[in-house]
């Protein structure tokens, strides 16, 4: 089955307080809950096409909220009031904030995943394996602390669990952008995102420390190469590789079926290579999936999308296909453009996850968003992502409703994004959840037809054109075609037009995807198929019938091989509207 994974940040998605203040406490602007996330609305979820539910922020983290035996964090080592849940203080316990009684907080986040799986859907959780909040003390599992016998006086040793500052000095403070952190007096710590100083910015991550995996980072992926690869005795591999397996180890236990690798790149291969054996060992089902980029932190030889996918990830992020389509509202890049990015021979056409909206991007409904107009060409947008290869493909939550991003923040600013360091709500997403009977009772009707629209179109990637399909581009053939896209002008076409085919050789089955990516105008035209698109997809059969799969209530088109070649398909759709043509 292809996965179609579902974001679903636990603190904004079951928070039912729709009134709040900037950098507001957890009482006054609310918080959701494991409990809040009912059967009810898992069945919704699952109804749509969700196959696996990324349970985001779990894990608990640097907070300014105290709790009965957890008192807050430093203020200098949390970033809001919520804190960042990248920003781990213990890898063997959930955030009591989401628990309807704190001291029961494990036991309902278990009954959670139960739901998951009674709904047919895989829980996934983050795995966060770079860095740990500088606050960092488990109280689970104390014996498994990251530090113990840890020496300090050396940047790099290949058993210590993180990179120490130089010189380490008695007098020396660790000044970050909130205050000094006094426990760090002496021997500070390199950031999460590789930054050794005593001073970061507030642009680093200067609440985390990063974690030491045996290499030393300066020197890049080369020393990588002598550490242990798959199946070396624990006995053989670095302290934190040890602790990071039993951090899996007991999740995977508690029932969690997969997890999302942040900032995968930034952790030597040969740990990949591994961990998941092990974790698949243990459970051969388990789904990693890594988030990764090809930049300056990766400690990898090459494309690291490659190097991870080799080391087992089930798939790894595809921000490629991201750019592309964000070239062509804010560059120069045309819809023409996107083909390279869809060719079937690629491993990211099988194992990239595709995605328009994560907590690291802007929502589409944004008023600042690069599509502009809120959300108009969403529908064109998904299509285009979603359905132009078979891999993974990924919802955050709200994504469906049009979320804007309008709820109370904080230390995110007012940046198109939903804070994920702030007690904030989901309006849009909330006239879904109408305080939690999850009827979409109060959604506005912009609103109901965008989730309708995903209703429609998440289940129809299991389609197998769709699903287990190749890729033919139609852009080329069409460069002449008057409205095709073509600005005043211009001599080409295809500037925010798209259309492809997708056809499975074993099914026979073909669909014809035609999206229009202006925002403000509609788009009249006409879809040439070539005879060669024509043989490539088996059709020898005169007659042909298409049918709108994204309406079912839209007439059927009728039509021969030689009209489509010499006359093409007549389209008419609306600014960011899209097609999905059953080809019969």
């Amino acid at each position: 089955m292809r996965p179609v994974i579902y974001q679903l940040f636990v603190r904004h998605f079951s928070n039912y307080c729709e009134t709040g203040v900037p950098w507001g406490t957890r009482a006054q602007n609310g918080c959701g809950t494991f409990a809040g996330v009912t059967d009810t609305a898992l069945e919704s979820l699952a109804r749509m096409g969700i196959t696996h539910l990324w349970l985001t922020g779990v894990l608990r983290h640097a907070t300014q909220s105290s709790h009965p035996g957890l008192p807050a964090d430093p203020a200098c080592v949390v970033k809001g009031i919520a804190g960042s849940p990248y920003a781990v203080t213990d890898y063997f316990d959930v955030d009591p904030d989401l628990a309807q009684e704190p001291a029961a907080r494990l036991q309902e986040f278990t009954d959670l995943l139960a739901r998951v799986r009674a709904h047919g859907m895989v829980p996934m959780i983050d795995f966060i394996p770079n860095h740990v909040s500088r606050n960092y003390r488990s109280t689970v599992r104390p014996e498994l602390s990251f530090g113990c016998g840890d020496d300090t006086s050396r940047f790099f040793a290949r058993d210590n669990s993180f990179y120490y500052l130089e010189p380490c000095n008695s007098a020396l403070l660790m000044l970050l952008p909130e205050g000094e952190f006094a426990p760090e007096r002496g021997h500070g710590r390199v950031t999460g995102n590789n930054v050794a100083t005593h001073n970061p910015g507030s642009c680093d991550w200067y609440e985390t420390a990063k974690l030491n995996y045996g290499t030393d980072y300066r020197q890049g992926a080369a020393p990588a190469e002598g550490l242990p690869r798959e199946f070396a005795p624990a006995t053989a591999v670095p302290r934190t590789w040890r602790l990071m397996d039993e951090v899996l180890r007991y999740w995977q236990e508690l029932g969690v079926g997969g997890f999302r690798c942040d900032m995968a790149h930034m952790v030597p291969m040969p740990f990949w290579h591994w961990a998941l054996a092990n974790a698949r060992m243990r459970d051969e089902s388990a789904f990693f999936m890594a988030e990764a980029y090809n930049d300056h932190l990766k400690l990898c030889q090459g494309d690291v999308h490659a190097g991870l996918l080799a080391a087992g990830f089930n798939a790894v992020y595809d921000s490629g296909s991201y750019r592309a389509l964000n070239d062509i509202f804010e560059g120069c890049a045309w819809a023409n453009d996107l083909d390279s990015c869809n060719r079937s021979e690629s491993p990211l056409c099988t194992r990239g996850v595709r995605y328009l909206e994560n907590h690291d991007e802007p929502r589409l409904a944004a008023p600042a968003h690069w599509a502009g107009q809120g959300g108009v060409a969403a529908p064109a947008l998904m299509l285009a992502q979603f359905g132009t290869t078979c891999g993974p493909v990924l919802i955050y939550n709200g994504q469906e409703v049009g979320e804007r991003a309008d709820g109370p923040g904080g230390y995110g600013g007012d940046n198109g994004r939903s804070s994920i360091f702030d007690y904030t709500c989901l309006p849009a997403l909330q006239r879904w959840s109408n305080g939690g009977l999850f009827d979409g009772a109060r959604m506005t009707p912009a609103e109901r037809d965008l989730r309708a629209y995903c209703e429609r179109l998440l289940p129809l990637l299991q389609h197998p054109a769709l699903s287990k399909g190749e890729f033919y581009g139609l852009n080329w053939a069409n460069q002449q075609t008057p409205g095709y896209g073509r600005l005043p002008g211009e001599e080409c076409s295809g500037h925010k037009f798209y259309a492809c085919l997708r056809h499975n050789r074993k099914a026979r089955a073909t669909l014809l995807l035609i999206c229009n990516f202006d925002t403000t105008a509609p788009a009249t035209t006409s879809v040439h198929i070539p005879a060669d698109a024509c043989q490539w997809a088996g059709r020898k059969i005169a007659d042909c019938t298409f049918r709108n799969l994204l309406d079912p209530a839209a007439p059927e088109w009728q039509t021969s091989l030689q009209q489509l070649q010499a006359e093409g398909l007549p389209v008419q759709l609306p600014p960011g509207g899209a097609m999905l043509l059953e080809w019969s």
